[in-house]
């Protein structure tokens, strides 16, 4: 087994939970109150963009032009994957880009991204293409879990949503962050990926936990 798939199954008990948390359920069946995917909207762009800034520091740190070069090419496949439509799904929900851009991000999300930041740029190289991984292999996977709740799915919006993380594009952005960390981390510590996998996929499921609740700051 290649370190991504040992590292998928180590994690497998959180995935499950991500799986089966009511936010994931709700919207594959289409029954989630649109007020709660419209708080997700706006907080998951801002983290998009954020993510897109984390690729950056991490295509920054790349040994070889080579991987400067699959690297750009994963931050070409996420902004032709995700970000393609998002402004037209935003206009949809009543919003405009500004908005999603001006949010004010929740706890969990300026945790999350605050983290992935601080890998990138303060620890080895490998353990910052492997914090990067949970998040776009899990969308993959909850869309194929689900799979047959969105064929029934009656709101279109949700269907048009999920139906990215099962298309070619999406897909090939997975396998390319599968094989990074299969490559470049071969040689280094398991027990180290294994640790930064495992918080990484636990903030996966807090951030569904927290959009689901639409929590906001104390004070």
């Amino acid at each position: 087994m290649r370190i991504s798939g040992k590292l998928r199954k180590d994690a497998g008990h959180i995935w499950k939970k991500i799986f089966e948390h009511p936010f994931v359920v709700e919207l594959y069946s289409g029954t989630l109150p649109m007020e709660r995917f419209r708080f997700y909207v706006l907080q998951d762009y801002n983290y998009l963009v954020n993510a897109i800034k984390n690729f950056s520091i991490i295509c920054s740190r790349a040994d070889t032009a080579d991987v400067v070069k699959e690297i750009a090419d994963v931050i070409h496949l996420e902004a032709t994957s995700e970000f393609n439509g998002y402004e037209e799904l935003l206009n949809k929900l009543g919003y405009k880009i500004e908005d999603a851009m001006n949010v004010d991000a929740f706890p969990i999300n300026v945790s999350y991204r605050s983290f992935l930041l601080a890998t990138s740029s303060l620890r080895p190289y490998q353990e910052s293409i492997t914090s990067v991984l949970p998040c776009f292999w899990s969308y993959s996977e909850i869309a194929k879990h689900h799979r047959d709740k969105l064929s029934e799915n009656k709101n279109e919006i949700y269907v048009e949503w999920a139906s990215v993380f099962l298309s070619g594009d999406y897909l090939n952005l997975v396998n390319k962050l599968r094989n990074f960390v299969d490559t470049f981390c071969e040689d280094y510590p398991y027990g180290k990926l294994r640790d930064i996998f495992i918080t990484v996929s636990r903030f996966e499921y807090m951030y569904w936990d927290a959009v689901y609740k639409m929590e906001s700051w104390p004070v």
